[in-house]
């Protein structure tokens, strides 16, 4: 499935969180913590503000590296989680609502004071199951 988000740019902000995260948890890879933050941002029942965030980092990943073997999931996510929100699915639409989920789920994770460990991280989706 061919992606309307080629690359993205952290924010130096976003960066700092993912590392104070890495530390926590010490999983050593950007994209696996930025699956984690999308994935925190879309279970959030509200649409993210429509805040401009910097490309200010120098960190910086493909789609196919953040999403990895489960890439077309997650675009699929996005796409439905854009329909639910009434936005549509445009291309732009799609990049400007990744980049906005991406980087409110970064902060969610990184001030959630429950997360110490990766124990922490891994425990928060079994929370919120029935």
């Amino acid at each position: 499935m061919e992606s309307p988000i080629d690359r993205i740019k952290l924010s130096q902000t976003g960066k700092d969180q993912l590392t104070k995260l890495k530390r926590l948890t010490k999983v050593d890879q950007w994209n696996i913590l930025c699956r984690w933050a999308f994935c925190r941002s879309l279970a959030e029942p509200s649409i993210p503000s429509p805040v401009p965030i910097p490309a200010d980092s120098n960190v910086e990943l493909t789609w196919r590296v953040f999403g990895g073997e489960i890439s077309d999931i997650l675009l699929i996510a996005l796409k439905q989680r854009c329909h639910n929100d009434g936005l549509g699915t445009e291309k732009e639409t799609l990049a400007n609502q990744f980049r906005l989920h991406l980087h409110r789920g970064i902060g969610y994770l990184a001030g959630d004071p429950n997360i110490k460990k990766i124990e922490d991280l891994i425990a928060i989706p079994l929370k919120s199951q029935p």
